[in-house]
C-alpha cells in the first residue's frame, strides 16, 4: 500500500474484542492472529456485498483463492482491547482482486495489510477471468451504490423466494414444525422479498391485516449467511411503508425476543406480555403513524 490506511477509507467494518487465547505472555496480541482477524473482516464484507458466499460462488462457477498476503505492524493490540477491521477492494484487474484490510483501535492505525485473491475454477483451481457481475458489485459497493432491491407483491408473484427462505431459517435452523410455519395467511399477505444483484433472494416478511387499520408484519427472515448487516431492516421498513400506504394507523409483530431490540430501533415497543409460541419466546411489539 502506498500510504497508511486511516478509518475514512473503509466502509466495511466488523468489530471484535481481543481474547485470552490470541495473547502472548505479556497479553500482547500473537503476531499470527491479525490474519485471522482480516480473514474473519473479509466474510463480512462479502455479508455487506449481500452475497451469501457458497451460493454466490457457485452461481458465478469459481472460487476466491488468496494468491498473496502481507501484513505491517504499527503497534500492538492487547488483552481485552476492542478492535475495529476495515476492509476494501483497491482494485479488480482480469483474473484478480486486491484487498487492503486496517485494524483500528479508536482512530489509531495497529495493523495494515493487503491481500491478492484471484477467482478460479475451484476444481482445476485455475484462474478465470472476474466474472463482469461481480466486478460490479464490489466496485459499485465502493462507490457507496444500493447493491439490493426489495420487491414487493402476492404469494404468486414471491412466495417460491419467500418460501424457500422462510423454510431455511424457521424450519431447519429454528426447527419449527413445517405445518405451523406456513399457513393459509399467505394467500392474502403482502409479501417483501429482497433481492441481491445475482438475483438471490436474501431477506423476507410479510404483512397482513391484523384488524381495520391494523397491520401486522411477521414471518421476517434473513439467510444466515448475510444476517446482521442492513438486509432485514430493508424488508421491515418495505412492510412498514406499506402498511401506512393503505391507511392503517398502527403496525404489529410478534417478535422473537431475542430480536426485540431490532424492533425497537426501527421504531416499535413492546405493548404486551411475553409469550411462547412453537417453543420460542415472543413479544407483541406496535409502531404508530
Amino acid at each position: 500500500m502506498a500510504q497508511q490506511p486511516q478509518r475514512r477509507d473503509f466502509r466495511c467494518f466488523h468489530r471484535l474484542r481481543v481474547r485470552w487465547a490470541e495473547v502472548d505472555m505479556q497479553k500482547i496480541v500473537f503476531n499470527g492472529h491479525y490474519l485471522m482477524y482480516i480473514d474473519n473482516a473479509m466474510s463480512e464484507y462479502w455479508r455487506a456485498l449481500g452475497l451469501p458466499y457458497d451460493a454466490s460462488m457457485h452461481a458465478l462457477q469459481g472460487e476466491m483463492f488468496v494468491k498473496k498476503a502481507s501484513l505491517e505492524y504499527h503497534a500492538s493490540a492487547r488483552m481485552d482491547d476492542t478492535l475495529d477491521v476495515g476492509m476494501r477492494c483497491a482494485r479488480v484487474g482480469n483474473s484478480s482482486c486486491v484487498f487492503e484490510a486496517g485494524i483500528f483501535s479508536g482512530e489509531r492505525l495497529l495493523v495494515s495489510g493487503e491481500l491478492v485473491y484471484v477467482f478460479a475454477d475451484p476444481v482445476a483451481q485455475k484462474s478465470r477471468p472476474v466474472p463482469e457481475v461481480l466486478r460490479q458489485i464490489i466496485t459499485g459497493f465502493e462507490a457507496g451504490e444500493d447493491l439490493a432491491d426489495v420487491k414487493t407483491g402476492d404469494w404468486n408473484a414471491l412466495g417460491r423466494d419467500a418460501g424457500r427462505l422462510r423454510t431455511a431459517v424457521f424450519v431447519t435452523e429454528q426447527g419449527i414444525p413445517a405445518e405451523i410455519e406456513a399457513d393459509a395467511l399467505d394467500a392474502t399477505a403482502r409479501h417483501a422479498v429482497v433481492y441481491n444483484r445475482l438475483g438471490q433472494a436474501i431477506a423476507t416478511g410479510r404483512l397482513l391485516q391484523e384488524a381495520p387499520g391494523v397491520g401486522r408484519i411477521g414471518r421476517l427472515a434473513v439467510d444466515r449467511s448475510v444476517r446482521g448487516t442492513r438486509w432485514g431492516r430493508m424488508v421491515l421498513d418495505a412492510l412498514v411503508d406499506a402498511s401506512q400506504a393503505r391507511g392503517d394507523r398502527e403496525v404489529q409483530l410478534h417478535a422473537q425476543s431475542s430480536a426485540e431490540g431490532f424492533y425497537r430501533r426501527a421504531g416499535f415497543a413492546v405493548v404486551g406480555e411475553p409469550y411462547e409460541e412453537a417453543g420460542i419466546a415472543h413479544i407483541v411489539m406496535a409502531r404508530r403513524f
